[in-house]
């Protein structure tokens, strides 16, 4: 239950921003595919899934307030090559990483929010290694390859995102195996 209307201002454009990088993941994959790309079209899919659960997990904090609102997020636009769209997803993402989830897990933590702190980790903990696979995506994609890899894990309680490998348990919010979903070629 949120309490405070920073913390709910916070929640909503988290929620709104990660709805968006759900949709523009899902166009770009679909990009990268065309262009000869399946693994990073993977990629980008498999990544979209955990956006999505992140926006599920901001929403739900919200179980006491219904409404409209306006929502303001910031949300990266434009369809270029898949380089292209890789490199906007990695700004994307280390603007989660370094300004919006830091910022807005100081004032939920002041605010003694523990739902929106515990929404807000899970996020920033996945954005850390969606910036990292999407680096290597396209360095391999700029060196005229497609990204190395057999499957996707993504854990559908927190949006832990794992290449090639499923954990026995998620590091991020302790989940078992069966909570992954995978995103396979």
């Amino acid at each position: 239950m949120v309490k405070n209307e920073i913390t709910a201002q916070n929640l909503r454009s988290a929620f709104g921003g990660e709805s968006q990088a759900y949709q523009r993941y899902q166009v770009w994959g679909r990009i990268a595919e065309k262009e000869g790309y399946p693994n990073t079209g993977l990629l980008f899919r498999a990544i979209a899934y955990a956006e999505q659960v992140h926006a599920g997990n901001h929403f739900e904090v919200h179980n006491n307030i219904s409404g409209d609102f306006l929502v303001a997020s910031g949300a990266g636009f434009g369809i270029g090559s898949t380089s292209e769209n890789l490199a906007g997803a990695i700004a994307g993402e280390d603007f989660e990483i370094e300004q919006m989830y830091p910022s807005y897990l100081l004032v939920a933590k002041d605010q003694g929010e523990s739902d929106a702190v515990r929404s807000y980790y899970y996020a920033v903990e996945a954005e850390k290694i969606h910036s990292k696979l999407f680096a290597e995506a396209k360095e391999a994609v700029d060196a005229g390859k497609d990204y190395d890899l057999e499957y996707v894990s993504i854990c559908e309680v927190c949006g832990h995102t794992v290449k090639d490998g499923t954990p026995d348990k998620c590091p991020i919010c302790g989940v078992g195996k069966e909570r992954f979903k995978e995103f396979q070629k």
